[in-house]
């Protein structure tokens, strides 16, 4: 969310910002708002002056026994405290409004994201391995023989499309994979393994930027709660409402989840095989910092996600997005792309992004400052480290053989107890 001050003070800024969002004069009803809403609590407070002021008159008028003239003042204070009510009943519909109005609009781009419309305008910034070369042409890894324990079928007949059941080997790597993440981020990059409900309240949603404008994206259970998207949701809110001392800076959290996604508009879109299900698994890395080292944490927060595929030997490439592409409470991400052999691309394996204090404000977190002062908000960082599933793919398409058979990579040998599926 922004500060509403900062609005004000510079108006032509905030809408140079919102012009790289697509947004034209976005400080202009913001502020009509805030006028009407600053003036109705001026309202208020003038009248409660008056109804002070007539209050002591009326003891006066009764000590002075001028029973007309206390009648007269005992009205006029009844009168003003109607005024003051209908004011403060109208600033507070005002301020709702808002709160409502400056939720629905995205974070402030870093400088340094470039201009662009969507991917296609996106920058490369690094690119690491090669592509294996194939004798054969390389399958999609649901066409691979020894990935036949994904069976789309069975899942639809439960829940429909857009859902796998794994069986055998398969789901061995897949659990294999997800133990292997989380090992790799607490012993090798240092980060505390959290285990945290999938379920929420109202007030965790929206405090990481999901709700108001993005419910359609969302599952929500028939008593309220919201089933996460992304264990960012949970991770990030464990500072909500807090002030903490700056000491307690950073905090780095890992988890592993069950994501649910609705998938809303992209009918069509990625419908053969795990890319893109309603429900999925996802190691997820959150970092709270101070504001000072955030910068700093993003890039560190990128090598963690990028190592994971380093460990595991899979080509990826590592994309900046452009101001078309970078998600409603990012003021910056990194894409990495791993590569998939059975489509000949590369494919979004981790986004990591820094969002300022963009959610902090949101969720009213706070850090006390060391040499004292007032408390600032702090900054928090999200990131993808990894997606199971589509880590399961690239470990399939990248691994394949020629007989149908996977290798198994060298780092998840100790999970499978195998070489080869």
């Amino acid at each position: 969310m922004h500060d509403i001050r900062l609005i004000r003070d510079d108006p032509a800024g905030f809408d140079a910002a919102m012009a790289r969002r697509g947004l034209d004069n976005a400080s202009t009803p913001i502020l009509a708002l805030d006028d009407a809403r600053r003036a109705a609590i001026h309202a208020a407070e003038t009248a409660k002056a008056a109804q002070n002021a007539a209050s002591k008159q009326v003891g006066a008028a009764k000590a002075a026994g001028d029973e007309a003239e206390f009648e007269r003042l005992r009205a006029e204070v009844a009168a003003t405290k109607a005024r003051i009510a209908d004011a403060e009943a109208e600033a507070k519909d005002l301020d709702a409004q808002l709160t409502n109005m400056l939720m629905g609009l995205p974070n402030i781009l870093a400088q340094d994201v470039p201009d662009g419309a969507d991917d296609s305008d996106n920058v490369e910034i690094k690119r690491h391995g090669t592509p294996p070369s194939f004798d054969f042409p390389p399958l999609e890894h649901y066409q691979i023989p020894a990935a036949s324990g994904i069976d789309f079928e069975t899942a639809a007949k439960l829940s429909g499309a857009r859902f796998a059941v794994l069986s055998g080997p398969v789901a061995r790597l897949h659990r294999a994979l997800a133990q292997f993440m989380l090992d790799h981020h607490v012993t090798q990059n240092g980060l505390t393994e959290t285990m945290t409900p999938v379920l929420v309240r109202d007030e965790a949603m929206l405090g990481t930027g999901q709700l108001p404008k993005f419910a359609d994206d969302s599952y929500r259970t028939t008593n309220g709660w919201w089933l996460i998207p992304t264990a960012e949701v949970t991770l990030t809110n464990i500072v909500a409402g807090h002030v903490v001392d700056e000491d307690y800076l950073p905090r780095r959290y890992v988890a592993h989840t069950l994501c649910f996604r609705s998938e809303a508009g992209s009918a069509g879109k990625d419908t053969a095989g795990m890319l893109r299900q309603h429900q999925f698994e996802k190691v997820e890395m959150v970092s709270v910092t101070h504001p000072d080292a955030s910068e700093d944490e993003q890039m560190r927060m990128l090598g963690c996600a990028e190592g994971v595929l380093e460990a595991l030997d899979l080509p990826y490439r590592t994309v900046k997005l452009c101001s078309g592409d970078t998600g409603f409470g990012a003021r910056r991400t990194f894409d990495i792309e791993v590569w998939l052999p059975g489509q000949d691309t590369y494919r979004e394996i981790s986004s990591v992004s820094t969002t300022g204090d963009f959610q902090a404000r949101r969720m009213n977190a706070r850090f006390k400052p060391a040499g004292g002062g007032k408390p600032q908000f702090v900054h928090t960082l999200n990131g993808s480290g990894l997606a199971v599933g589509r880590t399961l793919i690239a470990v399939l398409e990248n691994y394949q053989q020629a007989d149908g058979s996977v290798v198994v990579p060298e780092v998840l040998r100790r999970y499978m107890g195998k070489q080869e599926l």
